[in-house]
């Protein structure tokens, strides 16, 4: 692409975030929202502006677009892998179950998750304990819109073959929502806060930034 004289070629942060929306938008997210393509891009343009630079952040991914009202039904045929594309067999009324944290006070509009680390860093720890591992670093655990965001995103976050909690969402007993991978393509499941695996770790972030 040729930069017009006096404008700026893209950086690599600005085509990633290009990249994510056209993403996003190819899931038929804006006819669900009941948008036209413009008016979806249009929405989500302003976090354009709060694009972290490369040095603001850490190991993780740098950042993911959320639409925190973008259905998992939706979504999770979206995304690919090698096994298959993602699925749930969790019912309509079990998903709405899994809403987020109210303590976490995410944003009712579109936003950027800052520094986000797939779960390596918690594999083979029970997710309630994961939970108290995450707090003490000053992170934050993952809703299902975000965890959906980020398969959405890449799902070569998969490519390990690992499964990762979504610990920022809570349906009121001792489940959790996990991204599961067992050779059928990517599930969306319920999980016991008690149960470890050696390939299941827990997602979180640094952060959640709003326009």
């Amino acid at each position: 692409m040729t930069a017009h004289p006096g404008t700026a070629a893209p950086t690599v942060t600005e085509l990633e975030f290009d990249r994510q929306v056209d993403a996003l938008a190819l899931t038929g997210l804006p006819a669900r929202l009941e948008l036209k393509e413009e008016c979806f891009r249009a929405l989500l343009e302003p976090l354009r502006d709060l694009l972290p630079p490369p040095t603001a952040v850490g190991e993780g991914i740098p950042f993911v677009v959320v639409v925190p009202d973008a259905p998992a039904e939706l979504l999770l045929p979206a995304v690919h892998t090698p096994d298959g594309e993602g699925w749930t067999a969790l019912s309509s009324e079990e998903l709405a179950r899994f809403g987020p944290r109210p303590e976490l006070d995410v944003p009712s509009v579109p936003y950027l998750l800052l520094d986000v680390d797939p779960g390596g860093a918690m594999l083979g720890i029970p997710p309630a304990e994961a939970e108290q591992r995450i707090a003490a670093t000053g992170r934050l655990p993952l809703t299902v819109a975000e965890g959906l965001a980020l398969l959405v995103s890449d799902s070569g976050v998969l490519r390990t073959g690992d499964s990762f909690a979504l610990l920022g969402a809570r349906t009121g007993d001792t489940r959790v929502p996990v991204v599961w991978t067992d050779g059928a393509g990517p599930a969306l499941r319920a999980w016991d806060r008690s149960g470890a695996h050696p390939r299941l770790g827990s997602a979180s972030c640094g952060g959640r930034r709003a326009a």
